[in-house]
């Protein structure tokens, strides 16, 4: 019997490949990413021996596309990006707009007309997301503030590049596009059309798919099946891509990050998450494969200036225009070379971007290589990017007075104001970080009456604080200048609440040497890490559990118990 195999093919011979390749990058300390877009190249058409069907590999990457926006939308938060939507948001649509400037002016130096100059700018102004997720979690620091800062604002970038891809379309004739038929009805029409069904789109999941998701990840938990709940996660990820897809002329893309951010509201987030991660994962491969299928080698030898052009803007352009714009919000200098080395890259939108303008003829099959070789070489050095910001912080303080001038400039919310009451400058508790636990821990602390002061790396969150008339202070813990504002010298008590736990022996250092008979209460991840801590003899440790907050509320509230009591016989 004849079988036509070619789809069993071009799967094992992309997930062998690599699987090899991947092993190798991971064990020269290089994103395994490359590995598999390496592995594209040499089944691909550009490279002799072996060619997989790439029509194949296309539709496969399809899959993939749906389910690494489904894992982007998981980790979404709306409230995480309104956390830092005033650094965010603005900066994100200044650095994109300065990298596609910069793409424009390039290609268009090479003799590009505008329009391809333009998508190719676009292309590069991109960053991964999907880089990004695992360089943070590799370090530790997802959960940061610079962490927060540097996911929203890459989710930012991909809602703006989402735009783009719902727009692109209809615009590309005005664009000039070779393959894109004449409009039959005026632009504003076609792009009024397309507003409404993305809007239409957006409000059905806000509305019934925040509802019935979670009712139906609800009841299908209830059956006791593991297999059942992950083909619901899948289904409804891939089944509202293509639905939103067939419905709403909305992209895959958008489908399926809507379907992630909706299903993140439900109980089962995390699960969800966990369950597919799996498929998520082999998917994603494929896609990286599929886009390395179409790298020509070639342009390496051929176009090396073009080439370098393109890193120089990714690694060095977007880096600059991000480390400006954070130092310009008046953040901390560690803060702007976070989010700087978090763009230095791009990946899966921009692969996304170049392929649809390929598609519509706007990007010259050269412009899709050029983007290939800016990612490989950017995400290759990205661990590198991220592990000379400390080094370079440190030098960079140490040799410049200006650096030194922005590291310490005044910030109106990095002190107490004049006007503060006594109580919170005495015998008080100094709360570090005003996350999920820190606010309970909060809230406990102002029905028992006790006084306190919030130490916060969110900027925003310090100011929506003091109008409420909490007290607070803007900056990193770690400084012994943010604590000694917090009158850490006077204070009773030191409440670590927030999730990174690197910093904790320095605070709690600083803090005793301020303060030698202050009490330290802090929160950790792991059990090796709790005892590590509990044998430094840092302070009272509790462990990441569920009922962290309520134990660490409890420990506080029982500490100032006594001072309590006695100042209600007082009163008395």
């Amino acid at each position: 019997m004849d079988h036509n195999i070619s789809v069993i093919t071009t799967i094992a011979s992309g997930f062998s490949v690599a699987l090899i390749l991947g092993f190798i990058a991971e064990r020269i300390k290089i994103p395994a990413l490359v590995g598999y877009l390496v592995a594209g190249i040499i089944i691909g058409p550009a490279t002799p021996g072996f060619v997989a069907d790439a029509h194949i590999a296309s539709q496969l990457s399809e899959i993939g596309v749906m389910l690494l926006m489904f894992g982007v939308g998981l980790h979404f938060s709306i409230n995480d990006l309104l956390a830092v939507r005033r650094i965010a948001v603005p900066g994100a649509v200044v650095q994109m707009a300065m990298a596609t400037v910069l793409g424009m002016l390039v290609s268009m130096w090479w003799g590009w007309n505008w329009a391809s100059g333009l998508i190719f700018g676009l292309s590069l102004s991109c960053a991964s997301t999907v880089v990004l997720l695992k360089a943070m979690e590799t370090r530790g620091v997802l959960d940061t503030m610079n962490g927060r800062i540097a996911v929203g604002w890459l989710v930012v970038e991909d809602l703006a590049t989402v735009l783009v891809l719902v727009l692109l379309p209809p615009l590309a004739d005005v664009l000039g596009g070779s393959v894109a038929e004449p409009a039959a009805k005026p632009l504003w029409v076609t792009i009024g059309k397309t507003l409404l069904q993305v809007g239409a789109f957006i409000a059905l999941m806000l509305i019934a798919g925040r509802r019935m998701l979670p009712w139906l990840l609800w009841h299908v938990s209830r059956t006791g099946s593991r297999e059942l709940f992950t083909l619901s996660v899948v289904a409804c990820a891939i089944g509202i891509a293509y639905g939103a897809s067939e419905l709403f002329g909305v992209s895959f893309a958008l489908g399926a990050f809507f379907a992630g951010m909706v299903m993140r509201g439900s109980e089962f987030s995390h699960r969800a998450a966990q369950e597919s991660l799996p498929l998520r994962d082999a998917f994603s491969v494929l896609f990286f494969v599929s886009v390395g299928m179409l790298f020509v080698p070639a342009i390496l030898v051929e176009q090396p200036l073009h080439v370098l052009g393109v890193v120089a803007i990714i690694i060095l352009g977007k880096s600059v225009a991000a480390f400006a714009l954070v130092l310009a919000f008046r953040y901390p200098l560690n803060t702007a070379l976070t989010v700087s080395a978090s763009l230095a890259q791009i990946g899966e939108f921009s692969f996304i971007l170049a392929g649809l303008g390929l598609a519509l003829g706007l990007l010259p099959p050269e412009g899709m290589s050029l983007v290939l070789a800016g990612a490989l070489i950017s995400i290759a050095l990205n661990p590198l990017v991220f592990g000379i910001i400390e080094p370079v912080r440190r030098w960079t303080l140490r040799c410049s007075g200006l650096a030194r001038r922005l590291e310490q400039r005044g910030d109106p919310y990095a002190e107490l104001p004049m006007s503060t009451e006594r109580k919170y400058l005495e015998g008080q508790v100094v709360l570090v970080g005003y996350g999920s636990v820190g606010r309970r821990i909060a809230t406990a602390l102002d029905m028992h009456g006790i006084p306190y002061v919030v130490a916060e790396q969110n900027r925003e969150m310090v100011e929506t604080l003091r109008k409420k008339g909490i007290a607070a202070v803007s900056g990193d813990a770690a400084d012994s200048t943010v604590l000694i504002q917090a009158h850490i010298a006077d204070a009773a008590m030191l409440v670590i609440a927030m999730p990174d736990s690197r910093n904790v022996p320095q605070m709690a250092g600083t803090a005793r040497a301020l303060n030698p008979d202050i009490e330290v209460v802090l929160r950790t991840y792991s059990e090796d890490e709790s005892q590590m801590l509990r044998k430094e003899g840092i302070g009272t440790v509790f462990l990441e559990e569920e009922e962290l907050a309520r134990g660490m509320t409890a420990h506080v509230i029982e500490r100032f118990a006594p001072r309590s009591d006695s100042a209600k016989r007082s009163h008395a």
